[in-house]
């Protein structure tokens, strides 16, 4: 299938985006529309003594006000969380009720208590502001070392201890003893600090309710549209069939736009109660303040090997901060994804792992770009350079010693995980080569001279993309009365260029011209579809290859007509490059003629619906990266990096190069600076701005060294593995080695991220003190 691939002609989408006419949820404005604004708690931790609405309600332009009792009495519910496999002994995961609006009690700061409808947005603000609460404060827990106190208060009285879930994989007494009888272990905690996802659009949502239909309609930012409204359906409790989510553009996504917030359903109740649209648009501070944040693992980590270096077993210990509530797929990936590649590209003899899902007065964390891959890979890859350290080995000839090999594919990894496929080897060679790793040392002394310290940094790593809870994603290729073919499927785009991707793909499979093709994602006036919203890096694996179902049935199709018009038997017509061919003759027939033939029947003969299962990818890779730290300031610079990436075959080279430096420069923004940080006596969050948060700018990472190790998997017909998040996973245990690896030639034996010049300098400063 390396023939799938095709040239870069720019996106369709970056027309309309980059001239200002992208349709986003603000762009959408109905008659008569009215806005909500929401009065949030200013505790992270009390009880709700009472709400005085009565002034909000007499403020110039309020047309309604809702509580939390008012949103309970329409039947409102939350919406459960994604169960991980059973736990330690056998638990379930411990879910708490996250009321729609806050009732009794309030857990985090930004918290929905009641939400105001006005004829405008700052009638509605104003009247908010009027709402007065009544609070007792309680204990607020900020981090996990806190809530796992002994003797902590609960966050919810039916979560002893604040652990909702504790995970574990892997054989603890065999692991147990393989470290008893080492040569060598290494052990070392690290930080995956808490972050704000921060999509340019802000969150937002328009309601509309149609009596005459008893339909609602609804216009949010989300990454499936159907699974959007199917999750709203969930916790509103109105027929899945009766919220119709309309497609709009998204303005970024990483895993924050999956499942609808709290705002989102009291907005419909409102819409059929007033009969009238209602818009809802957050600030930047509220997103800040209430969108599902990312990270926030504390972990452990330890790893055993022999007089040879040979390793024989890893020991993990996660430690996960949920939030106040749990998000929809927090916690399920913060366990499982763990557990898949828990020992990364590496053969061990044994490997145990401990997950603890934490409750803390802080907002909710959700599956954010790498939803617990980078963690993984990030804890193996640290352990294995301070391996490396120690022994005084260059690490990647450590690596190359334990790196599962080509031939041991597809390999059954020690907790039960099947990796399709796959090839360390050839891209440590590749990344060493591109990255020139035997010069390093000639710049590290040039950097010594101008009074830098130069370090260098690797990381090979692996990831799963794909799988799912549904059985399969289905897509549907239907054709207009003039011959042009609407595509359509589940998953919806935010900036990943579906709308280039599976036009070109079935047309080239088809073997017409792509301005022929038009997508339309999660249109709820198309086909009744089932699948999966685009999260876990599977769009391109998962739906393009329903697609290449869709396009081999309607080859089968078309050669009926075509024999037809040719006067030949079916098994005498052949297909390729998009003719149909009489084997032996030169008669034909091209496919946009059987195309423009068939459309003259309504609905066409060639319309079909096809699914493709649900199936795991596993792509890998391996980054190299150089940095230089100023000693006197702290400041780091990133000034070299290198990225050898195996996601299969390649559909369209450049966007999949966008996707992993996109994915680059997140990871590296968190190893640099990103850091949601709350104060620790009253829960407040203090860096709720631009202001305060260290966001990663064009200039963070220099232009990346990209290339790829093509290895097809075997697990879907075209041959492709995800990208969306290699990117994010190699760049920050990459990133953390090459500051450490710098920091270590001054005598600083520990650190963590983020790497601020502040941090920096504070290590140097305390490696040279008497008392280090």
């Amino acid at each position: 299938m390396s023939d799938i691939g095709f040239k870069y002609k720019g996106r369709r989408e970056d027309q309309r985006f980059i001239t200002g006419q992208g349709q986003y949820t603000n762009d959408h404005n109905l008659p008569g529309q009215a806005y909500a604004c929401f009065r949030r708690s200013d505790r992270a931790h009390a009880i709700i003594k009472s709400i005085d609405v009565s002034a909000a309600k007499r403020s110039p332009g309020v047309l309604a006000v809702l509580t939390g009792k008012d949103v309970a009495d329409a039947g409102f519910a939350t919406l459960p969380p994604i169960q991980p496999p059973p736990g330690r002994g056998g638990q379930s995961l411990l879910a708490p009720e996250r009321p729609i609006l806050a009732r009794d009690r309030v857990r985090f700061a930004g918290e929905e208590i009641a939400v105001v409808v006005a004829e405008t947005q700052g009638q509605a603000r104003d009247a908010a502001d009027l709402i007065e609460v009544v609070f007792e404060d309680l204990p607020v827990l900020i981090g996990v070392e806190r809530a796992m106190a002994p003797g902590a208060a609960v966050v919810h009285d039916h979560i002893p201890g604040n652990v909702c879930f504790d995970f574990e994989y892997g054989d603890e007494k065999a692991t147990a003893d393989a470290f008893a009888r080492a040569a060598g272990t290494v052990s070392l905690t690290a930080e995956s600090p808490r972050v704000a996802p921060n999509p340019m659009e802000v969150r937002g949502a328009l309601a509309a309710y149609d009596e005459a239909n008893d339909v609602y309609e609804f216009y949010s930012p989300n990454q499936g549209g159907p699974s959007f409204g199917h999750e709203l359906s969930i916790i509103s409790g109105i027929p899945h069939e009766k919220i119709r989510v309309k497609m709009v553009d998204v303005g970024g996504a990483f895993g924050a736009r999956t499942a609808p917030f709290s705002e989102y359903p009291p907005l419909l109740l409102l819409a059929k109660q007033l009969k009238r649209p209602v818009k809802w648009l957050s600030t930047r501070s509220e997103d800040f303040l209430t969108d599902n944040h990312g990270r926030a693992v504390s972990m452990r980590g330890e790893l055993a090997y022999d007089a040879n270096g040979k390793f024989l077993a890893i020991r993990t210990e996660w430690r996960c901060d949920s939030g106040a509530y749990l998000s929809h797929a927090g916690a399920f990936t913060n366990s499982i994804n763990g557990k898949v590649i828990g020992a990364g590209v590496y053969q061990v003899e044994a490997m145990y792992g401990r997950h603890y899902q934490v409750m803390t007065n802080t907002a909710p964390t959700n599956a954010y770009r790498g939803a617990g891959r980078p963690e993984a890979n990030y804890i193996v890859e640290r352990l294995v350079d301070e391996a490396a350290a120690k022994l005084d080995m260059d690490p990647f000839e450590l690596r190359r010693r334990n790196m599962i090999k080509k031939s041991q594919f597809p390999y059954k990894t020690l907790t039960g995980a099947m990796f399709d496929s796959g090839d360390f080897q050839s891209l440590a060679a590749k990344v060493k080569e591109e990255a020139d790793w035997k010069g390093f040392a000639a710049r590290r002394r040039a950097s010594r001279k101008n009074g830098k310290l130069r370090g260098i940094g690797s990381a090979v790593f692996i990831e799963p993309s794909g799988g799912g809870g549904m059985k399969k994603d289905e897509v549907a290729v239907l054709f207009d009365k003039d011959g042009r073919a609407i595509i359509h499927n589940y998953a919806g785009p935010s900036g990943q260029g579906h709308e280039t991707v599976f036009p070109e793909l079935v047309a080239r499979m088809l073997g017409i011209d792509a301005a022929r093709v038009t997508l339309k994602q999660g249109d709820p006036d198309g086909p009744h579809l089932i699948g999966h919203p685009s999260i876990g890096s599977r769009s391109t694996f998962s739906y393009g290859s329903a697609y290449k179902v869709a396009s081999d049935i309607i080859i089968e199709k078309a050669k009926k007509i075509a024999a037809d018009e040719l006067e030949a038997g079916v098994n005498d017509i052949e297909f390729a490059n998009g003719v149909f061919t009489i084997a032996g003759t030169d008669r034909t027939m091209t496919m946009t003629k059987v195309i423009e033939k068939s459309c003259a029947i309504v609905p066409s003969p060639l319309d079909t619906v096809a699914d493709y299962g649900v199936s795991l990818a596993f792509p890998s890779g391996a980054h190299v990266v150089e940095v230089e730290v100023d000693p006197d300031t702290g400041a780091v610079e990133v000034v070299r990096y290198t990225a050898v990436d195996d996601i299969g075959n390649v559909i369209n080279q450049v966007l999949a190069d966008g996707q992993i430096v996109g994915g680059i420069v997140q990871g590296a923004g968190q190893v640099f600076g990103e850091n949601c940080q709350y104060d620790e006596t009253d829960g407040q969050l203090l860096t709720g701005s631009f202001m305060d948060y260290c966001m990663p700018r064009a200039g963070l990472i220099p232009a990346v060294g990209l290339f790829n190790i093509v290895v097809p998997s075997p697990n879907n017909p075209l041959g492709v593995k995800g990208v969306g998040e290699t990117g994010s996973t190699g760049s920050m245990p990459a990133c953390m080695n090459a500051v450490l690896n710098a920091l270590r030639t001054v005598g600083v034996k520990h650190f963590d991220m983020p790497a601020t010049p502040a941090r920096i300098w504070s290590a140097i400063a305390a490696a040279k003190s008497p008392a280090a």
